[in-house]
This record gives C-alpha cells, sequence and structure tokens, in this order.
C-alpha cells in the first residue's frame, strides 16, 4: 500500500512539474512577444493607403512608414480599416491606438486627439476637367457645386467656400468620379491623391495646393508614452534613410 501511494506521490508531483513547466515556458513565449500597435487607416486614399485588389493586402506610403516605425519602435503593426469619418472616434473609444491616414495635422483635430510630429508635407488643389478653364482658384468654386471626401481637411477648405454646394463622399475616388460625370463643377483634394488618380484618368487636371499642411499620427491626448515612442521611431528611421527610400518609392526621388 505504502507503495502505491509512494507512486502515486511522484506521479503527482510529475505532474505538477510538467504544468510548471508549461506555464513557465508560456509566460516567456508571451513575455518575448512583440507588442502589438493596432493603427487605424481609411484604405481608399492612394498612394497613402488602399487594397490591392486581389490579394486584399494593405498598400501604399501611409503603410510602409508606419510598418517601418514600428519596427524601429521593436512593436507588431496590425492594420484595422475604418471609414475616415469613422477614425478619431473608433481611436477615442479604443478600437486601435493610433491613426495613420494622411491625417492633417489641424486645431479642430488638436482638441480630441494628439498628433505625432509632422511626417509628410501636403496641400489642397481644385480638380477639374481638362478642357474646363474657368476655375483657377479657390475663389472661381464661389456659388459652384465641389465633390470632397467627407471628414477631409478638402471638406474642410469647400465648406468655406462662399455660396458652394458640397457633395460628400467616403471614398476620394467617388469625389473624383463627380467630375468626371460633370455632376459638379471640381473637386477639392489632397495634391498626392490628385497627382495618382489622375494617372487613372486623363480627363482631369489639378493645379497648384492653395493650402499647406501636415500629416501626423494621431493617437489618445493620454498616451503619452506612446506619443514619444512613435516621435523617436520616426525620427530614428530619417536617420537611417530608411524613410527617403519609402518616399521615393512611391513619389518618386526629389
Amino acid at each position: 500500500m505504502r507503495g502505491e501511494l509512494q507512486v502515486v506521490k511522484k506521479s503527482f508531483s510529475m505532474f505538477l512539474l510538467c504544468i510548471i513547466l508549461v506555464l513557465t515556458i508560456g509566460s516567456t513565449a508571451v513575455m518575448g512577444a512583440k507588442p502589438v500597435l493596432k493603427v487605424g487607416t481609411s484604405a481608399d486614399f492612394p498612394p497613402f493607403e488602399f487594397q490591392d485588389e486581389k490579394t486584399g493586402a494593405y498598400l501604399g506610403f501611409d503603410i510602409d512608414l508606419i510598418h517601418a516605425i514600428g519596427a524601429a519602435a521593436d512593436m507588431e503593426v496590425q492594420i484595422i480599416n475604418t471609414a475616415f469619418d469613422g477614425l478619431i472616434p473608433s481611436l477615442l473609444t479604443g478600437n486601435f491606438d493610433c491613426i495613420m491616414s494622411a491625417m492633417t495635422i489641424t486645431d479642430e483635430r488638436l482638441k480630441a486627439v494628439a498628433f505625432s510630429d509632422p511626417y509628410f508635407s501636403a496641400g489642397q488643389v481644385i480638380v477639374t476637367l481638362t478642357d474646363d478653364s474657368s476655375i483657377q482658384t479657390a475663389e472661381h468654386l464661389e456659388g459652384k457645386k465641389i465633390s470632397v471626401q467627407i471628414g477631409t481637411t478638402g471638406d474642410f477648405a469647400a465648406s468655406e467656400i462662399k455660396g458652394a454646394t458640397v457633395k460628400r463622399f467616403n471614398m476620394a475616388v467617388n469625389a473624383i468620379q463627380e467630375v468626371r460625370k460633370e455632376s459638379v463643377s471640381a473637386c477639392i483634394i489632397d495634391l498626392a491623391v490628385a497627382a495618382e488618380l489622375s494617372k487613372e484618368y486623363e480627363d482631369i487636371k489639378f493645379g497648384e495646393p492653395f493650402t499647406m499642411e501636415y500629416y501626423g499620427i494621431a493617437i489618445k491626448k493620454n498616451n503619452t508614452e506612446l506619443i514619444k515612442k512613435l516621435n523617436h521611431a520616426l525620427a530614428s528611421i530619417k536617420v537611417s534613410g530608411e524613410y527617403d527610400k519609402i518616399y521615393d518609392k512611391w513619389f518618386g526621388a526629389n
């Protein structure tokens, strides 16, 4: 009987040892894993963020840049696709940690969120049909119909134009299509996006930017640790030359 009890005790001890080893190994694996950086984006704004039509993969300048920033910060990047006008509300409710979506740093947005150091300088342009010479400046849009992507600085700029009727769309390409269908006189949109879409649509043109603005990574105001980490990572990839490589890939060498 004693021998049997000793066998049972030894077996139980071995069982406990196995459990301890499994828990220890599991804890070590978790501790060794990179923290995940959940990034909100609106993947309908080429060349900054968009999806490959065949694979569904997220591509673009912002996508490459946030992955480089994540690598520099030793974090695993997870992209979460969200409509542009829902990005800030989703950030504030905790659906993701930051926003990387060609988002301009504005005084109005700074009331709700914090931003990283600027990572891109941009400007708004007026897109019209190639044979339309009547619209050269924002003043020429007074009293006319204008298409924009909802919630963007193009939307804000159009809203300031006297007497203009503003048609808002979730996707930039849909705003451009309104010009091509002659449903509106013009579209106000970011320079880089206009340049990208004009490669596909030869019947549209755009002029020089009439605004100057800067993109930043949006973060919750109280997440000061993440702000510092992302700013440090952004600075490091600029110093290393990685930023320039990504820029040249999407916009060509200066």
